[in-house]
Protein backbone atom coordinates (compact mmCIF):
# COMPACT_ATOMS: atom_id res chain seq x y z
CA UNK A 1 0.00 0.00 0.00
CA UNK A 2 3.11 2.24 0.94
CA UNK A 3 4.55 1.59 -2.52
CA UNK A 4 0.87 2.59 -4.13
CA UNK A 5 0.51 5.96 -2.08
CA UNK A 6 4.52 6.62 -3.10
CA UNK A 7 3.68 5.99 -6.97
CA UNK A 8 1.00 7.63 -6.45
CA UNK A 9 2.63 11.24 -5.40
CA UNK A 10 5.55 10.61 -7.67
CA UNK A 11 6.39 13.59 -9.32
CA UNK A 12 4.50 16.13 -7.26
CA UNK A 13 7.43 16.03 -4.70
CA UNK A 14 10.93 15.65 -4.75
CA UNK A 15 13.41 12.47 -5.16
CA UNK A 16 14.75 13.04 -2.17
CA UNK A 17 11.65 13.50 0.05
CA UNK A 18 10.32 10.29 -1.59
CA UNK A 19 13.12 8.57 -0.48
CA UNK A 20 12.95 9.76 3.14
CA UNK A 21 9.37 8.93 3.46
CA UNK A 22 10.31 5.52 2.48
CA UNK A 23 13.08 5.19 4.98
CA UNK A 24 10.93 6.53 7.88
CA UNK A 25 8.19 3.86 6.82
CA UNK A 26 10.95 1.02 6.87
CA UNK A 27 12.11 1.98 9.94
CA UNK A 28 8.54 2.22 11.72
CA UNK A 29 7.82 -1.58 10.38
CA UNK A 30 11.12 -2.64 11.70
CA UNK A 31 10.44 -0.55 15.13
CA UNK A 32 6.75 -2.13 16.14
CA UNK A 33 8.13 -6.33 14.57
CA UNK A 34 10.27 -5.70 17.14
CA UNK A 35 8.47 -5.02 20.27
CA UNK A 36 7.15 -7.42 22.87
CA UNK A 37 3.64 -9.05 22.36
CA UNK A 38 0.98 -8.57 24.80
CA UNK A 39 0.72 -11.14 28.12
CA UNK A 40 -2.77 -13.12 27.49
CA UNK A 41 -4.46 -14.91 29.96
CA UNK A 42 -6.66 -17.28 28.85
CA UNK A 43 -10.00 -15.80 29.70
CA UNK A 44 -8.95 -12.46 27.80
CA UNK A 45 -7.46 -12.50 24.65
CA UNK A 46 -6.67 -10.42 21.18
CA UNK A 47 -8.66 -11.26 18.31
CA UNK A 48 -7.57 -10.89 15.42
CA UNK A 49 -11.04 -10.85 13.58
CA UNK A 50 -11.91 -9.54 10.05
CA UNK A 51 -15.64 -8.95 9.63
CA UNK A 52 -17.20 -8.43 6.05
CA UNK A 53 -17.54 -4.89 4.88
CA UNK A 54 -21.17 -4.60 6.07
CA UNK A 55 -19.74 -3.57 9.76
CA UNK A 56 -18.88 -0.44 8.54
CA UNK A 57 -18.56 0.87 12.61
CA UNK A 58 -15.53 -1.23 13.30
CA UNK A 59 -13.69 0.21 10.35
CA UNK A 60 -11.15 3.21 11.62
CA UNK A 61 -11.94 6.43 9.61
CA UNK A 62 -9.73 9.41 9.34
CA UNK A 63 -10.57 12.53 10.33
CA UNK A 64 -13.94 14.10 8.57
CA UNK A 65 -11.95 17.53 8.04
CA UNK A 66 -9.68 19.24 5.67
CA UNK A 67 -7.97 20.92 8.83
CA UNK A 68 -6.07 17.71 9.68
CA UNK A 69 -3.16 19.08 10.30
CA UNK A 70 -4.63 21.29 13.25
CA UNK A 71 -6.32 18.10 14.58
CA UNK A 72 -3.05 16.43 14.71
CA UNK A 73 -1.17 19.34 16.06
CA UNK A 74 -4.01 19.83 19.08
CA UNK A 75 -3.68 16.21 19.81
CA UNK A 76 -0.11 16.36 20.09
CA UNK A 77 -0.27 19.37 22.98
CA UNK A 78 -3.47 18.59 24.80
CA UNK A 79 -3.89 18.75 28.28
CA UNK A 80 -4.29 16.31 31.16
CA UNK A 81 -7.42 17.02 32.95
CA UNK A 82 -8.40 13.75 34.50
CA UNK A 83 -7.82 14.90 38.07
CA UNK A 84 -8.49 19.18 37.65
CA UNK A 85 -11.85 20.11 38.87
CA UNK A 86 -10.00 24.12 38.94
CA UNK A 87 -9.50 26.01 35.09
CA UNK A 88 -5.59 26.08 34.38
CA UNK A 89 -3.79 28.28 31.76
CA UNK A 90 -0.91 26.26 29.55
CA UNK A 91 1.02 27.79 26.65
CA UNK A 92 2.42 25.15 23.77
CA UNK A 93 4.40 25.87 20.66
CA UNK A 94 3.59 23.47 17.52
CA UNK A 95 5.99 23.00 14.86
CA UNK A 96 4.07 25.94 12.98
CA UNK A 97 5.16 28.32 15.99
CA UNK A 98 1.71 29.03 16.66
CA UNK A 99 1.27 30.29 20.44
CA UNK A 100 -1.42 28.46 21.67
CA UNK A 101 -3.26 28.79 24.90
CA UNK A 102 -4.90 25.51 26.64
CA UNK A 103 -7.42 26.01 29.59
CA UNK A 104 -8.34 22.95 31.92
CA UNK A 105 -11.93 23.86 32.46
CA UNK A 106 -13.38 23.96 35.94
CA UNK A 107 -16.35 23.39 37.64
CA UNK A 108 -18.53 26.73 37.40
CA UNK A 109 -16.42 27.85 34.68
CA UNK A 110 -18.18 29.83 32.31
CA UNK A 111 -16.87 30.14 28.35
CA UNK A 112 -17.18 34.10 29.87
CA UNK A 113 -15.29 33.76 32.65
CA UNK A 114 -12.69 31.51 30.58
CA UNK A 115 -12.33 34.14 27.47
CA UNK A 116 -11.64 36.70 30.30
CA UNK A 117 -8.81 34.86 31.82
CA UNK A 118 -7.18 35.00 28.33
CA UNK A 119 -7.79 38.86 28.11
CA UNK A 120 -10.70 38.24 25.84
CA UNK A 121 -13.82 40.08 25.79
CA UNK A 122 -17.88 39.20 25.71
CA UNK A 123 -17.97 40.47 22.28
CA UNK A 124 -15.74 37.91 21.57
CA UNK A 125 -17.82 35.42 23.25
CA UNK A 126 -20.92 36.45 21.31
CA UNK A 127 -19.06 36.44 18.32
CA UNK A 128 -17.79 32.56 18.21
CA UNK A 129 -21.21 30.89 19.85
CA UNK A 130 -22.75 32.27 16.94
CA UNK A 131 -20.85 31.21 15.05
CA UNK A 132 -20.93 27.78 16.33
CA UNK A 133 -24.98 28.11 16.50
CA UNK A 134 -25.74 26.10 13.84
CA UNK A 135 -24.09 23.01 14.88
CA UNK A 136 -24.09 23.47 18.78
CA UNK A 137 -20.52 22.70 19.26
CA UNK A 138 -20.15 25.59 22.18
CA UNK A 139 -23.75 25.51 23.63
CA UNK A 140 -22.53 23.43 26.71
CA UNK A 141 -18.90 23.01 28.08
CA UNK A 142 -18.15 20.25 31.39
CA UNK A 143 -15.37 20.04 33.84
CA UNK A 144 -12.33 18.20 32.22
CA UNK A 145 -12.81 19.47 28.99
CA UNK A 146 -9.60 21.44 27.08
CA UNK A 147 -10.35 25.03 25.74
CA UNK A 148 -7.54 26.66 23.28
CA UNK A 149 -6.96 29.99 22.34
CA UNK A 150 -4.49 30.89 19.54
CA UNK A 151 -4.52 35.16 20.11
CA UNK A 152 -2.42 37.63 18.20
CA UNK A 153 -2.51 40.94 18.11
CA UNK A 154 -5.01 41.05 20.86
CA UNK A 155 -7.53 39.37 18.37
CA UNK A 156 -8.62 35.71 18.34
CA UNK A 157 -7.66 34.02 15.38
CA UNK A 158 -8.78 29.82 16.82
CA UNK A 159 -10.54 28.24 19.11
CA UNK A 160 -10.63 24.73 20.07
CA UNK A 161 -12.92 22.71 22.74
CA UNK A 162 -12.24 19.34 23.06
CA UNK A 163 -14.89 18.15 24.27
CA UNK A 164 -14.24 14.29 24.11
CA UNK A 165 -11.01 11.93 22.64
CA UNK A 166 -13.19 11.72 19.92
CA UNK A 167 -14.91 15.04 19.24
CA UNK A 168 -13.44 19.02 19.25
CA UNK A 169 -14.76 21.69 17.94
CA UNK A 170 -12.98 24.37 15.91
CA UNK A 171 -13.73 28.03 15.52
CA UNK A 172 -11.56 29.52 13.20
CA UNK A 173 -11.51 34.06 12.14
CA UNK A 174 -11.99 34.51 8.51
CA UNK A 175 -12.08 37.32 5.86
CA UNK A 176 -16.21 37.00 6.29
CA UNK A 177 -16.47 36.19 10.11
CA UNK A 178 -15.60 33.48 12.16
CA UNK A 179 -16.48 29.67 11.27
CA UNK A 180 -17.07 26.73 12.86
CA UNK A 181 -16.92 23.25 12.46
CA UNK A 182 -17.06 19.68 14.59
CA UNK A 183 -13.92 17.52 14.00
CA UNK A 184 -14.90 13.67 14.96
CA UNK A 185 -12.42 11.43 15.07
CA UNK A 186 -12.92 6.95 14.13
CA UNK A 187 -10.72 4.97 16.78
CA UNK A 188 -8.97 1.88 15.60
CA UNK A 189 -10.75 -1.12 16.74
CA UNK A 190 -9.36 -4.37 18.34
CA UNK A 191 -11.32 -7.15 19.61
CA UNK A 192 -11.10 -9.36 22.53
CA UNK A 193 -12.35 -12.86 23.75
CA UNK A 194 -13.26 -13.37 27.49
CA UNK A 195 -15.08 -16.13 28.60
CA UNK A 196 -15.90 -17.73 32.47
CA UNK A 197 -17.77 -20.27 34.31
CA UNK A 198 -20.38 -19.02 37.08
CA UNK A 199 -19.38 -19.95 40.72
CA UNK A 200 -20.93 -17.05 42.84
CA UNK A 201 -22.41 -14.29 40.10
CA UNK A 202 -22.03 -12.94 36.51
CA UNK A 203 -20.40 -10.21 38.41
CA UNK A 204 -17.79 -11.35 40.14
CA UNK A 205 -17.01 -14.30 37.76
CA UNK A 206 -17.55 -11.40 35.23
CA UNK A 207 -14.45 -9.79 36.48
CA UNK A 208 -12.45 -12.21 36.92
CA UNK A 209 -12.78 -12.89 33.40
CA UNK A 210 -11.70 -8.98 32.68
CA UNK A 211 -14.96 -7.82 31.72
CA UNK A 212 -15.42 -4.26 33.44
CA UNK A 213 -19.58 -3.68 34.90
CA UNK A 214 -20.69 -1.58 31.75
CA UNK A 215 -20.00 -4.85 29.67
CA UNK A 216 -21.24 -7.17 32.39
CA UNK A 217 -24.32 -5.26 32.58
CA UNK A 218 -24.16 -4.96 28.46
CA UNK A 219 -24.06 -8.79 28.24
CA UNK A 220 -27.19 -9.26 30.87
CA UNK A 221 -29.00 -6.80 28.84
CA UNK A 222 -28.40 -8.66 25.90
CA UNK A 223 -29.73 -11.99 27.40
CA UNK A 224 -32.68 -10.36 29.62
CA UNK A 225 -35.60 -11.55 27.51
CA UNK A 226 -34.05 -15.21 28.33
CA UNK A 227 -32.32 -15.37 31.30
CA UNK A 228 -33.29 -14.01 34.64
CA UNK A 229 -30.00 -13.14 36.17
CA UNK A 230 -31.33 -13.03 40.10
CA UNK A 231 -33.40 -16.64 39.69
CA UNK A 232 -32.24 -18.35 36.77
CA UNK A 233 -28.99 -18.38 37.33
CA UNK A 234 -26.83 -21.97 38.64
CA UNK A 235 -22.91 -22.88 39.50
CA UNK A 236 -21.81 -24.45 36.21
CA UNK A 237 -23.72 -21.64 33.80
CA UNK A 238 -21.30 -20.39 31.53
CA UNK A 239 -20.80 -17.12 28.68
CA UNK A 240 -17.97 -16.47 26.31
CA UNK A 241 -17.95 -12.77 24.84
CA UNK A 242 -16.14 -10.66 21.83
CA UNK A 243 -16.25 -7.14 22.64
CA UNK A 244 -14.34 -3.98 21.36
CA UNK A 245 -11.64 -2.51 22.72
CA UNK A 246 -10.91 1.48 21.01
CA UNK A 247 -7.86 2.94 20.07
CA UNK A 248 -6.61 6.24 19.46
CA UNK A 249 -3.08 6.73 18.26
CA UNK A 250 -2.10 3.82 19.43
CA UNK A 251 -3.60 4.34 23.12
CA UNK A 252 -6.82 2.26 24.42
CA UNK A 253 -9.37 5.35 24.95
CA UNK A 254 -12.54 2.82 26.40
CA UNK A 255 -14.05 -0.07 25.61
CA UNK A 256 -17.13 -0.40 22.71
CA UNK A 257 -19.86 -2.83 22.19
CA UNK A 258 -20.10 -6.91 22.40
CA UNK A 259 -20.12 -7.93 19.13
CA UNK A 260 -20.97 -11.62 19.77
CA UNK A 261 -21.85 -13.29 23.04
CA UNK A 262 -22.94 -16.83 24.23
CA UNK A 263 -24.54 -17.96 27.19
CA UNK A 264 -25.06 -21.17 28.73
CA UNK A 265 -27.46 -21.83 31.29
CA UNK A 266 -28.99 -25.01 32.87
CA UNK A 267 -27.56 -26.57 29.59
CA UNK A 268 -29.53 -24.18 27.21
CA UNK A 269 -27.26 -22.19 24.60
CA UNK A 270 -28.32 -18.82 24.12
CA UNK A 271 -26.10 -16.81 20.98
CA UNK A 272 -26.34 -13.63 20.26
CA UNK A 273 -24.87 -11.82 17.30
CA UNK A 274 -24.31 -7.55 16.41
CA UNK A 275 -25.77 -6.64 13.43
CA UNK A 276 -26.15 -3.37 11.53
CA UNK A 277 -28.38 -3.02 8.96
CA UNK A 278 -28.60 -0.31 5.87
CA UNK A 279 -30.76 1.50 7.98
CA UNK A 280 -28.05 1.93 10.57
CA UNK A 281 -30.23 0.14 13.00
CA UNK A 282 -28.39 -1.94 15.38
CA UNK A 283 -29.75 -4.88 17.27
CA UNK A 284 -28.37 -8.08 18.22
CA UNK A 285 -29.98 -11.41 16.93
CA UNK A 286 -29.67 -14.96 17.36
CA UNK A 287 -27.39 -16.60 14.47
CA UNK A 288 -30.75 -17.08 12.50
CA UNK A 289 -31.42 -13.82 12.16
CA UNK A 290 -34.37 -13.52 15.19
CA UNK A 291 -33.94 -10.58 17.53
CA UNK A 292 -32.97 -11.09 20.87
CA UNK A 293 -35.14 -8.89 22.25
CA UNK A 294 -38.79 -9.69 23.11
CA UNK A 295 -42.08 -7.28 22.80
CA UNK A 296 -41.35 -7.13 26.60
CA UNK A 297 -39.47 -7.17 29.13
CA UNK A 298 -39.13 -9.88 31.51
CA UNK A 299 -38.75 -7.65 34.63
CA UNK A 300 -39.43 -3.88 34.69
CA UNK A 301 -37.39 -2.84 37.60
CA UNK A 302 -34.22 -3.49 39.28
CA UNK A 303 -35.05 -5.45 42.22
CA UNK A 304 -33.53 -7.29 45.23
CA UNK A 305 -35.86 -10.04 45.32
CA UNK A 306 -39.53 -11.46 44.71
CA UNK A 307 -41.83 -10.92 47.29
CA UNK A 308 -44.82 -12.40 46.21
CA UNK A 309 -45.97 -14.46 42.87
CA UNK A 310 -48.38 -14.76 40.98
CA UNK A 311 -51.10 -16.75 42.85
CA UNK A 312 -54.60 -17.39 42.70
CA UNK A 313 -54.48 -18.30 46.77
CA UNK A 314 -52.31 -16.01 48.33
CA UNK A 315 -53.13 -14.32 51.58
CA UNK A 316 -52.90 -10.76 51.27
CA UNK A 317 -50.36 -9.07 53.50
CA UNK A 318 -52.71 -6.48 54.75
CA UNK A 319 -56.27 -7.03 54.61
CA UNK A 320 -55.12 -10.61 56.17
CA UNK A 321 -57.26 -13.00 54.35
CA UNK A 322 -57.12 -15.44 51.18
CA UNK A 323 -56.86 -13.05 47.83
CA UNK A 324 -55.73 -13.65 44.51
CA UNK A 325 -52.42 -12.74 43.98
CA UNK A 326 -53.02 -11.90 39.95
CA UNK A 327 -49.17 -10.53 39.29
CA UNK A 328 -45.67 -10.38 41.05
CA UNK A 329 -44.17 -8.05 43.58
CA UNK A 330 -40.96 -7.27 43.17
CA UNK A 331 -39.02 -5.89 46.29
CA UNK A 332 -36.47 -2.51 45.80
CA UNK A 333 -36.45 0.44 47.07
CA UNK A 334 -38.03 3.47 47.61
CA UNK A 335 -36.96 5.98 44.11
CA UNK A 336 -35.67 2.75 42.37
CA UNK A 337 -36.73 3.78 38.72
CA UNK A 338 -39.76 1.54 37.00
CA UNK A 339 -39.26 0.86 33.01
CA UNK A 340 -42.11 0.77 30.70
CA UNK A 341 -41.95 -3.40 29.73
CA UNK A 342 -42.87 -2.76 26.01
CA UNK A 343 -44.35 0.29 23.77
CA UNK A 344 -47.59 1.74 23.88
CA UNK A 345 -49.45 4.46 25.53
CA UNK A 346 -50.71 5.27 28.86
CA UNK A 347 -54.32 5.04 29.35
CA UNK A 348 -54.25 5.23 33.43
CA UNK A 349 -52.21 6.98 35.21
CA UNK A 350 -53.57 8.15 38.32
CA UNK A 351 -54.25 6.34 42.66
CA UNK A 352 -56.39 3.03 41.77
CA UNK A 353 -57.86 2.19 45.45
CA UNK A 354 -55.23 -0.55 47.11
CA UNK A 355 -52.75 -0.06 44.26
CA UNK A 356 -52.17 3.26 44.79
CA UNK A 357 -50.01 5.21 42.82
CA UNK A 358 -50.47 3.00 39.60
CA UNK A 359 -49.84 3.34 35.80
CA UNK A 360 -51.16 1.29 33.01
CA UNK A 361 -49.71 0.88 29.52
CA UNK A 362 -52.14 -0.62 25.92
CA UNK A 363 -49.81 -2.61 24.01
CA UNK A 364 -50.91 -4.17 21.00
CA UNK A 365 -52.37 -7.37 20.26
CA UNK A 366 -54.98 -6.85 23.18
CA UNK A 367 -51.97 -6.21 26.35
CA UNK A 368 -52.04 -4.32 28.94
CA UNK A 369 -49.36 -4.26 32.12
CA UNK A 370 -49.95 -2.63 35.12
CA UNK A 371 -47.77 -0.93 37.39
CA UNK A 372 -48.70 -0.38 41.03
CA UNK A 373 -47.90 1.57 44.12
CA UNK A 374 -45.26 4.16 42.68
CA UNK A 375 -44.09 6.94 45.27
CA UNK A 376 -44.21 9.47 42.18
CA UNK A 377 -44.76 9.44 38.68
CA UNK A 378 -41.65 10.45 35.83
CA UNK A 379 -42.16 14.23 35.10
CA UNK A 380 -43.45 15.25 32.06
CA UNK A 381 -46.01 11.88 31.10
CA UNK A 382 -50.00 12.27 31.22
CA UNK A 383 -52.18 9.84 30.27
CA UNK A 384 -52.46 9.27 26.40
CA UNK A 385 -48.57 10.01 26.08
CA UNK A 386 -46.23 7.25 24.13
CA UNK A 387 -44.02 5.29 25.42
CA UNK A 388 -41.08 3.41 24.30
CA UNK A 389 -39.66 -0.33 26.07
CA UNK A 390 -37.38 0.78 28.68
CA UNK A 391 -38.94 4.23 29.67
CA UNK A 392 -38.82 5.37 32.91
CA UNK A 393 -42.34 5.49 33.79
CA UNK A 394 -42.39 5.99 37.65
CA UNK A 395 -40.76 5.28 41.38
CA UNK A 396 -40.96 2.14 43.29
CA UNK A 397 -42.75 3.56 46.47
CA UNK A 398 -45.61 2.02 49.22
CA UNK A 399 -48.32 3.58 48.09
CA UNK A 400 -52.06 2.50 48.58
CA UNK A 401 -52.42 -1.37 50.39
CA UNK A 402 -48.80 -2.03 50.44
CA UNK A 403 -46.43 -3.51 53.85
CA UNK A 404 -43.14 -2.01 52.32
CA UNK A 405 -41.73 -0.73 49.26
CA UNK A 406 -42.26 -2.80 45.97
CA UNK A 407 -43.59 -2.68 42.29
CA UNK A 408 -46.92 -5.13 42.02
CA UNK A 409 -46.76 -6.03 38.38
CA UNK A 410 -49.28 -7.16 36.13
CA UNK A 411 -49.88 -8.88 32.74
CA UNK A 412 -53.01 -8.84 30.72
CA UNK A 413 -54.02 -10.47 27.33
CA UNK A 414 -58.06 -9.57 26.37
CA UNK A 415 -58.36 -8.49 29.84
CA UNK A 416 -57.36 -12.25 30.87
CA UNK A 417 -54.43 -12.24 33.49
CA UNK A 418 -51.17 -14.19 33.04
CA UNK A 419 -48.15 -14.78 35.05
CA UNK A 420 -45.68 -12.37 33.81
CA UNK A 421 -42.68 -14.18 34.60
CA UNK A 422 -43.56 -17.75 32.94
CA UNK A 423 -45.56 -15.87 29.86
CA UNK A 424 -44.08 -16.78 26.40
CA UNK A 425 -43.24 -13.09 24.98
CA UNK A 426 -43.24 -12.15 21.29
CA UNK A 427 -40.36 -11.83 19.24
CA UNK A 428 -39.36 -7.98 18.38
CA UNK A 429 -38.72 -7.68 14.54
CA UNK A 430 -36.15 -10.37 12.80
CA UNK A 431 -33.25 -8.91 10.23
CA UNK A 432 -35.34 -6.89 7.40
CA UNK A 433 -35.33 -9.73 4.39
CA UNK A 434 -33.05 -6.98 2.29
CA UNK A 435 -30.33 -7.18 4.48
CA UNK A 436 -30.11 -11.28 5.04
CA UNK A 437 -26.55 -11.75 2.79
CA UNK A 438 -25.23 -9.40 4.70
CA UNK A 439 -26.34 -10.83 8.17
CA UNK A 440 -25.50 -14.63 7.46
CA UNK A 441 -21.60 -13.23 6.19
CA UNK A 442 -21.45 -11.47 9.65
CA UNK A 443 -22.85 -14.29 12.11
CA UNK A 444 -20.90 -16.96 10.05
CA UNK A 445 -17.80 -15.15 10.84
CA UNK A 446 -18.39 -14.18 13.95
CA UNK A 447 -19.94 -18.20 15.44
CA UNK A 448 -16.44 -19.04 13.78
CA UNK A 449 -14.25 -16.63 15.91
CA UNK A 450 -16.65 -18.14 18.75
CA UNK A 451 -15.92 -21.41 18.27
CA UNK A 452 -12.02 -20.96 17.40
CA UNK A 453 -11.77 -19.41 20.74
CA UNK A 454 -13.19 -21.93 22.68
CA UNK A 455 -11.83 -24.55 21.07
CA UNK A 456 -8.61 -22.86 21.86
CA UNK A 457 -9.16 -22.23 25.28
CA UNK A 458 -10.17 -26.19 25.96
CA UNK A 459 -7.22 -27.26 24.45
CA UNK A 460 -4.93 -24.93 26.37
CA UNK A 461 -6.72 -25.32 29.64
CA UNK A 462 -5.86 -29.75 29.30
CA UNK A 463 -2.37 -29.75 29.31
Amino acid sequence: MLRQQLKRFKGRFPKIHLIAATLCASLTGLTLTLLPSEDVSATRSTLPLELPQTTRETQPLALLTPTLQEAQSHNTHQTDSANQTDSTVTTSTPADSEQWQHLTIGSGDTLSSLFKQVGLSSRDVYSVTNAARHNKGLSRIFPGQTLSFLIENNELKKLRLKRTELVTTYVEKTDSGYVSQIIERKPDIQHRFASGVINSSLFIDGEKAGLSNRLIMELAGIFGWDVDFVLDIRKGDSFSVIYEERYLDGRMIGEGKIIAAQFTNRDRLITAVHFTDSEGNSSYYTPQGQSMRKAFLRTPVDFTRISSRFSLSRKHPVLNRIRAHKGVDYAARTGTPIKAAGDGKIIWRARKGGFGRAVIVQHGSGITTLYAHMSRYRKGQKQGSRVKQGDVIGYVGQSGLASGPHLHYEFRVNGQHKNPMKVKFPNAAPVPKSDRDAFNAVAATLMTQLESYKTTQLATAGQ
